[in-house]
């Protein structure tokens, strides 16, 4: 007697745990990647409103200027004003300025000396002095204040050489002797209350030191 087996049936196998694992996978990683553009794209703006507010920080703008140069003259007065906007019209908005006290006498042959305070934008201080000679058209004596702008100073040490004046940029604008001294890329526009006979000593220049120097040479 033969036995007849029941054939087996056949169920068809579909797996799942791997392909809900690919699914998984790529849903995360498509989540890493969006919350990291969102990051990026979220910040730029912010850096790039730091970098610009680093920028504008760099150098003074004139309503500063007026003020501080205000508050050290005694006053803000339209001559004053005006002085500022005319070294601003020329060369921009400066990084640094000295303010300070000078005493000068010359007839023909001059001498200057003079004390202050180096102020650069980016928070340097610095004490400074300068003595130099001067010739040309000059004549008489004076003790003035002095409120210089200076424009591409690198660093504080830099201030400490010598500044050959301008040749024939002396000015008189509002009561407020302006003058230029240059050094390779540095200007130096020193403004002067009360200067009178004195304004002709646009010729020589001006040695910036850390200490006292009576010799101006």
């Amino acid at each position: 007697m033969t036995t007849r087996q029941r054939p087996m049936k056949s169920h068809p196998v579909t797996v799942h745990a791997p392909a809900r694992a690919d699914r998984l996978a790529w849903q995360l990683a498509a989540g890493i990647l969006a919350l990291a553009a969102l990051i990026v794209f979220s910040s730029a703006p912010a850096f790039a409103q730091t970098n610009q507010q680093q920028q504008q920080t760099d150098t003074y703008q004139e309503g500063e200027i007026v003020k501080e140069a205000g508050d050290f003259f005694g006053a803000v007065s339209k001559g004053l004003a005006d002085a500022i906007n005319t070294v601003f019209e020329r060369y921009g908005e400066p990084n640094a300025y000295i303010k300070g006290e000078e005493a000068s006498g010359a007839f023909v042959l001059g001498l200057r000396y003079g004390q202050g305070e180096l102020v650069m934008k980016n928070g340097t201080r610095e004490r400074v002095y300068w003595q130099g000679p001067s010739a040309g058209w000059d004549f008489g004596g004076n003790a003035v204040k002095v409120f210089t702008l200076i424009y591409n100073l690198p660093n504080g040490e830099t201030i400490y050489q010598r500044f050959p004046g301008v040749e024939g940029s002396a000015y008189l604008v509002g009561g407020i002797g302006i003058n230029y001294q240059q050094r390779d890329d540095i200007v130096l526009a020193p403004m002067r209350s009360g200067v009178g006979l004195r304004l002709g000593a646009s010729v020589g220049y001006l040695k910036y030191t850390k200490t006292r120097e009576w010799l101006p040479f």
